[in-house]
């Protein structure tokens, strides 16, 4: 599938939830779901919010910055902290029942497809 085909789109606006930074994100499917996953290190699953409403998913979440001790002279600051968001319109193929999970640093959210978007074989009756 290309990415022009791709069921999903970024939310239109999405610039204007960005605060910060934002995390790489990979979206593919197989049969039964939709899968999002983002590169989140160094982020506590407790600091990341995932909601979907009116066909919208949304993460955002919170990377603390790095305590700074005294005397200390950062050469090179290349690691991003700060608020973040990501939203993504979901196709009408998507169901309920979705689930989030972490993982080494990588959130995987689980969409599943309705039953009517599954594609299945027909009996032809003679």
């Amino acid at each position: 599938m290309s990415l022009a085909e791709w069921p999903f789109d970024d939310f239109p606006d999405e610039s204007l939830f960005t605060e910060s930074w934002a995390p790489a994100v990979d979206l593919k499917e197989n049969k039964k779901a939709y899968i999002v996953k983002a590169d989140i290190p160094g982020v506590d699953p407790k600091d990341i919010d995932v909601t979907l409403e009116n066909g919208v998913l949304t993460v955002r979440g919170q990377r603390k910055e790095e305590h700074r001790e005294e005397g200390e002279d950062f050469h090179r600051v290349e690691r991003f902290s700060g608020s973040f968001a990501r939203q993504f319109s979901l196709p009408d193929a998507a169901d309920d029942g979705v689930e989030a999970h972490m993982k080494d640093g990588v959130l995987e959210i689980r969409i599943p497809k309705s039953e009517k978007a599954v594609a299945r074989k027909i009996e032809i009756n003679s």
